[in-house]
């Protein structure tokens, strides 16, 4: 079994913000068709149609508690060591339009991210992180995540959540490090 989540914060006033790429790759993957629906008070979540069984969940507990979400949804999933859950976010540090893939690694920085690290007890899951940066000079961080994208910027990010999609159904359908060779620099 599969399960991606989509970090960012639930609520109107976070639809479009950098901060909810992660959001926005899921919404992106369930237009393929959802088998099942399914809402608990700390995520809401779908089974996409097909095997392997491929959950896609939204965090709804913030960005800075979403490892509590993760945590539960692994239990409520009986996810087990054979199963593979993949973390999709937003990341400052990578061009906006780009994506990297990684099969582990640090919070580097993102709160989304440290408290799924500190929730699950271990840094080893893999990640596919969708570039919204370079941070401004002289902008405050939380500011520039939380703000809402400019009709470029979200043209721009849209290709590269496209990229996040298709990157994600290679991963189901077969080896990681291929895919991460495949995408991680690519061009849009």
């Amino acid at each position: 079994m599969f399960l991606f989540v989509g970090l960012g914060n639930p609520g109107p006033r976070y639809v479009l913000t950098r901060h909810n790429v992660g959001f926005l790759f899921v919404d992106e993957m369930i237009r393929g068709g959802v088998r099942k629906t399914f809402k608990k008070k700390t995520y809401e979540a779908y089974l996409l149609d097909g095997e392997p069984k491929i959950y896609l969940a939204k965090p709804l507990t913030f960005m800075n508690l979403s490892g509590i979400a993760v945590k539960s949804m692994i239990t409520d999933l009986n996810f087990t060591g054979e199963d593979t859950v993949v973390i999709v976010y937003d990341d400052i540090w990578i061009p906006l339009g780009k994506i990297r893939i990684r099969e582990n690694g640090s919070d580097g920085g993102h709160n989304g991210l440290k408290s799924i690290i500190t929730e699950l007890g271990t840094k080893n899951f893999p990640r596919i992180r969708i570039g919204v940066g370079p941070l401004p000079e002289n902008r405050d961080m939380i500011d520039y995540v939380l703000g809402q994208f400019s009709d470029e910027d979200y043209r721009t990010v849209s290709k590269a959540i496209n990229l996040a999609v298709q990157s994600a159904r290679e991963i189901v359908a077969g080896d990681f490090k291929k895919v991460m060779s495949k995408y991680n620099g690519m061009e849009i």
